[in-house]
């Protein structure tokens, strides 16, 4: 049985990397880099530091059946970057059918590469959800995530500001769009 048979969940080809559904055996991979300050800092979720089993209730969560979030590793393998260099994400709105909002991380090491737009774009191409409209956030201290969004035609909605967990604070955000 194929992995995205066992949980429901689409693999989506691009350019450089796949977008497959998590697997038990990305545990290593997500703690290094998920555990890193610079990948938790620009988020809203992940706790730096990582307190133990985390990464596994993290993956545990995203092969449930009644799941609110669809995650996606970015596996290079097949290009030579590496079984996992980022994860992207869609969460369902609740009592807002056909709108979800995007989330996604790339590996410090592959930042300024593409892979965050090139996963981004192929997310929203295969439009898993079916959704009629995708929200993101950004933190304001992230131009470059904001540019992602941006290029690939998200629409600037607003500022507002969201607790981080990882800093321990509200931060301010900038708030998008995409029409599906």
């Amino acid at each position: 049985m194929e992995l995205n048979q066992i949980i429901g969940q689409s693999v989506i080809p691009s350019a450089r990397i796949t977008l497959r559904p998590l697997q038990k055996s990305d545990k290593g991979l997500l703690e290094l880099y998920a555990g890193d300050e610079r990948i938790a800092r620009y988020t809203r979720s992940i706790p730096h530091p990582m307190p133990p089993g985390a990464v596994e209730a993290f993956i545990n969560r995203s092969h449930a059946k009644d799941r609110k979030a669809d995650v996606w590793a970015l596996d290079g393998t097949a290009s030579g970057l590496g079984e996992l260099v980022g994860v992207v994400s869609l969460s369902r709105m609740e009592d807002a059918p056909g709108k979800s909002e995007i989330g996604y991380w790339v590996a410090p090491l592959m930042w300024h590469t593409g892979l965050a737009s090139e996963a981004v774009g192929a997310l929203l191409a295969a439009n898993p959800q079916e959704c009629e409209t995708i929200f993101a956030e950004v933190f304001q201290d992230n131009p470059y995530s904001a540019r992602i969004l941006t290029h690939a035609g998200f629409e600037y909605l607003g500022d507002a500001e969201v607790f981080s967990l990882a800093r321990g604070s509200n931060v301010p955000t900038w708030t998008y769009l995409k029409k599906l």
